[in-house]
């Protein structure tokens, strides 16, 4: 199962058995926001999301103004769910061979006016067809799924093969090496043992919604995953902690703080 946002909700978005999205998934949906944001939106952009699941952040870079976006995923369910969102009744119409979706009267309007283009695609991230290339890619906790350093690799070669010269990659990583010392339980996420083997170590979790969800994922260190980046052909590789909302009544500074100091992912920014 991959981790984490199929599960317990769309990034930053509440997951049917809980009032409010997840705290690392709130963190992370803010750490994604802020670099977008840093880096001037996507407004005239052509953007690319992998793992899109339900298609949220998808229609996110549309709705910013996107020139063009494509969100793939590679569970063919999880796509037809995503261009459901997108489609009044039968509206959605026959993709192609390649799984693209025509652009749909009910895509979510662009800015500045008119409508966004949306495409979906069912696609191994690690075998990605040319799609590009793309001035942006998103991944949000996409390389847990990762098998083996093989794979890992042709990955990001994969989405390195996509980009433009000076395109960015914005990926949400878990952080390795925090179990068992520091309980992620009060953030939404519960790992239940590590278990060594291959080339990273596959822990095993629980998402907190009721009743608890089993998954688990590869724990990559940042250096296997700086090291699959370089060899793809990117440039530079850059790492920014987790940023956290402002703090509300339910979750006040405290509790932030409590997650700053060990938060369950990290951004990496990847330059073509």
């Amino acid at each position: 199962m991959r981790f984490p946002h199929e599960v317990l909700g769309e990034l930053g978005e509440p997951h049917p058995h809980h009032p409010a999205p997840a705290a690392f998934s709130a963190a992370d949906a803010y750490t994604l926001r802020s670099a977008l944001a840093a880096l001037g939106g996507v407004h005239g952009l052509d953007t690319l999301d992998l793992a899109c699941g339900h298609g949220h952040l998808t229609r996110l870079l549309a709705r910013g103004g996107a020139r063009r976006t494509v969100g793939v995923d590679s569970c063919e369910e999880l796509i037809r769910t995503a261009r459901g969102h997108d489609a009044p009744a039968g509206a959605d119409g026959p993709a192609d061979g390649a799984g693209h979706r025509p652009q749909n009267p009910a895509d979510p309007p662009a800015a500045g006016g008119g409508r966004a283009r949306i495409e979906y695609v069912v696609a191994d991230a690690a075998v990605l067809p040319d799609l590009g290339p793309f001035h942006l890619a998103t991944a949000v906790h996409l390389f847990g799924s990762v098998p083996d350093r093989t794979v890992l690799h042709a990955m990001f070669r994969s989405i390195r093969a996509n980009l433009r010269p000076g395109g960015r990659l914005l990926a949400i990583v878990p952080n390795a090496g925090a179990f068992p010392r520091v309980d992620w339980s009060p953030y939404g996420v519960r790992i239940l043992d590590r278990v060594r083997g291959g080339d990273a170590p596959l822990l095993k979790a629980h998402f907190l919604t009721e009743p608890p969800v089993p998954f688990e994922f590869r724990e990559w260190a940042h250096a296997d995953l700086a090291e699959a980046a370089v060899d793809a052909g990117f440039t530079t590789v850059g790492w920014q902690p987790n940023r956290t909302p402002p703090a509300d009544p339910v979750r006040d500074e405290a509790y932030w703080r409590a997650y700053r100091a060990w938060p369950v992912g990290s951004l990496m920014t990847c330059t073509a």
